[in-house]
């Protein structure tokens, strides 16, 4: 590709990089499965660590004061701070997150190296292994204290918040489901910045990282596989309606998967599809 073209379509190596990424998910998928669900779900298990951190957080200065003045709004800024660091340990250790997975599949499929039967398979397998990870972790804290006392009230009034967005009627599904948008949208733009391959350094792509979920935290949007972590969490101290936590998820796998797959994935797969000018004849 010339200067010119390279000027042009400045993204090729963020795709060329996602498609490799690609190649080693289906190989492991179809051939070292239960690595790939372990992989799966130490992310699952690094968000229900760091989530919890995030609550904990909150309800810890929720109960200081100054000048007769409620901290807790720095609690919500130290919480997703804090909670920050989940998309970086999962990068890091190489572990295997869903909602960045929408991102790599659509534009595997986009470039026809990958079909939607093997894109569903990883994406399913994912999730599953997601979901063992944050059971793993919901297990471990159920059989300590960690999530006794004030702690559980934080957790069980963040669920009774999201799960009213699906008892409200459409209305909040629509909410929802905007918030699950906006949720990938930032962590697939995250990645979008760590994968092209202009940021060389280690603290700046954690930085990155931090900065999204920092936004999606604080201002509330919504992850399908932290509200999954979470409803496990406090599913296992009772009183969950499962019924409204599963169209909760449900929800948000679709607006994740809009915000990632969509808007980030297909948007960028096309933008930098340079391969209708060069059967035209265009390149210089």
């Amino acid at each position: 590709m010339s200067t010119g073209r390279s000027a042009l379509f400045p993204g090729k190596q963020f795709i060329s990089t996602v498609l490799e990424a690609l190649e080693t998910k289906t190989q492991m998928t179809g051939q070292m499965r239960q690595r790939y669900l372990q992989r799966a779900m130490m992310a699952g298990f690094i968000i229900g660590l760091l989530y919890m951190t995030n609550y904990s957080l909150v309800q810890l200065f929720d109960t200081l004061s100054f000048g007769g003045t409620s901290l807790r709004p720095i609690g919500r800024i130290a919480g997703a701070l804090a909670f920050g660091w989940a998309l970086v340990f999962i990068y890091y250790t190489k572990s295997e997150l869903l909602t960045s997975n929408m991102m790599i599949v659509t534009i595997g499929a986009y470039h026809h190296r990958t079909g939607w039967w093997r894109a569903f398979r990883i994406l399913s397998m994912c999730l599953v292994g997601n979901f063992l990870g944050g059971l793993t972790i919901a297990l471990i804290l159920r059989a300590s204290t960690l999530t006794s006392g004030p702690t559980l009230v934080e957790l069980q009034t963040a669920v009774s918040h999201k799960l009213a967005f699906i008892t409200s009627g459409p209305g909040g599904w629509v909410d929802l489901l905007m918030r699950a948008l906006l949720c990938n949208f930032m962590i697939n733009l995250a990645m979008l910045l760590v994968y092209n391959g202009v940021i060389r350094d280690d603290l700046t792509r954690s930085l990155t990282m931090i900065t999204s979920v920092f936004i999606f935290a604080f201002l509330g949007f919504e992850h399908s596989v932290a509200n999954t972590v979470l409803f496990t969490i406090v599913g296992l101290h009772g009183g969950l309606d499962v019924a409204a936590a599963l169209g909760n998820v449900l929800v948000c796998l679709i607006g994740n998967y809009i915000g990632g797959g969509l808007m980030i994935g297909l948007y960028y797969a096309y933008l930098n599809d340079d391969r209708r000018f060069l059967d035209h004849g265009e390149e210089s």
